[in-house]
């Protein structure tokens, strides 16, 4: 989409030269000679930028600012002035003015100057745009949770957003434990600072000690220059060291040395620098476990693990099964241009009694891959290439192995299913054969993902 300029100037002519040089450059242009016009212009219409003359018969610049600001505040205001009223030009720009260009102008000048507003203006828009998504995504509201034990971390990262101390998360791989180092920084007075993350296991030692702390040119073989590490650009925000327990024994004496000081040096520099930022480390191994062998220092754990937090695996929160395959549902709905509605009762089932291994990032992808193989609007196992077969082999006697909840659940499930059939969906009667209060009953068609048409 091209973007829209808004000219004002007085003197035609002036209005003229300009629309032609900046409608060669790809802009859309409007023009006007009046101020009363290019305001009312702007007050119906979108635009991206507005070039203005400072001084008219019977009009003064610095209103035409104003009210533009007024109406549209983030509109960037380029001023065209002669020399007279440069210094008029620079107080415009300390009440919001972009930028002034001045008579006679030189057109490569100015088209680079309303070039460079325009970039400038959309990059702030775009930096703001991604702010409030990722608030949005990192909200504690809108991370799915419906069981206890879920909840219950949420109100935990709630609680420790608040303070600056050291957060351990702790949990198998896929559990999500980034998505709530993030909710943590985004919940905290630390927003509007940086977020940096770092895989601990990706690295071999000197590279994770230059990517955290930096280095000095010359400091090795191949540094050609100085490089600031994590520590310094996450400064005022939020480091996110995944896979601790990954790191040898050398480097986490001189982590903890930063923990206990918030000090270091880059690896070849002499001068001692400081650093304010947050830690937040995650793992899926037991770390209590790695003290007791002596491959992790106590003194370090207790240093990371001032809040700790444990993500349970899926397997251990069925009721968050399906309001999660719900909302990975509706994700990759939109991100791949699809409209599956649902899925049939064999996905259903095969959701309610696999194990996840993967956890949550199994769960999203058997989604994703399950949308986009989707032969129709409602998914179907074939969707999700799976082997059936492999799924939960029998044990003696050909019963299929699973735990006392799972069972229940399933049983519970079928039997809603079965009363709501029945009833043709009157869920007040439905309620009544089942001994139930109704509202019991809404929790459970949730809980168990059940729809019917009433």
């Amino acid at each position: 989409m091209k973007p829209r300029l808004l000219i004002l100037d007085d003197e035609q002519r002036m209005v003229d030269i300009l629309a032609m040089v900046l409608r060669r450059e790809g802009y859309e242009v409007r023009s006007f000679v009046h101020p009363t016009g290019a305001l009312e212009a702007l007050r119906t219409e979108p635009f991206d930028l507005l070039l203005t003359d400072l001084k008219m018969p019977g009009a003064d610049g610095l209103s035409v600012l104003r009210h533009a600001k007024t109406i549209e505040p983030e509109l960037p205001v380029i001023l065209i002035t002669a020399h007279a009223t440069v210094a008029t030009a620079i107080e415009a720009i300390h009440e919001g003015a972009f930028d002034y260009v001045e008579k006679p102008f030189d057109n490569d000048e100015l088209k680079a100057l309303v070039h460079r507003a325009l970039d400038v203006t959309r990059l702030a828009r775009e930096n703001r745009y991604l702010r409030a998504e990722l608030r949005s995504r990192y909200q504690l509201d809108s991370l799915v949770a419906e069981s206890s034990a879920m909840r219950e971390v949420l109100e935990l990262v709630r609680r420790a957003a608040r303070s600056r101390s050291t957060v351990l998360i702790t949990g198998e791989s896929g559990t999500g434990k980034e998505v709530i180092a993030r909710a943590v920084h985004y919940h905290s007075d630390r927003v509007g600072n940086p977020f940096l993350a770092v895989n601990c296991k990706a690295f071999a030692e000197s590279v994770l000690e230059s990517e955290l702390f930096g280095h000095e040119k010359g400091a090795f073989t191949g540094a050609d220059r100085v490089k600031s590490g994590l520590f310094e650009r996450a400064d005022g925000g939020t480091l996110f060291l995944d896979e601790i327990a990954e790191v040898s024994a050398n480097f986490q004496g001189k982590l903890l040395r930063v923990l206990q000081e918030r000090k270091f040096y880059r690896v070849g520099g002499a001068d001692e620098r400081t650093t304010d930022v947050r830690i937040v480390a995650a793992t899926n191994r037991d770390l209590r476990s790695e003290v007791a062998t002596g491959r992790f220092r106590e003194d370090l754990y207790f240093r990371l693990a001032v809040i700790p937090i444990h993500l349970p695996p899926l397997r251990e929160r069925p009721e968050d099964i399906f309001p999660l395959a719900r909302h990975f549902l509706a994700k990759w709905n939109t991100e791949l241009s699809r409209k599956v509605t649902g899925w049939n009762p064999a996905v259903e089932t095969y959701l309610l009694r696999h194990s996840w291994p993967g956890n949550v990032r199994e769960l999203e992808n058997t989604i994703e891959r399950g949308i986009v193989l989707a032969q129709s609007e409602c998914l179907a196992l074939e969707d999700l290439l799976i082997d059936v077969s492999m799924e939960a082999p029998p044990s003696e006697g050909g019963i299929q192995r699973e735990n006392l909840q799972t069972f229940l659940d399933r049983a519970a499930a079928d039997r809603v299913r079965t009363i709501l059939k029945e009833v043709d969906g009157a869920r007040a009667e439905a309620a009544k054969r089942l001994g139930i209060e109704r509202t019991t009953l809404y929790r459970l068609m949730r809980k168990y993902g059940i729809v019917d048409d009433k």
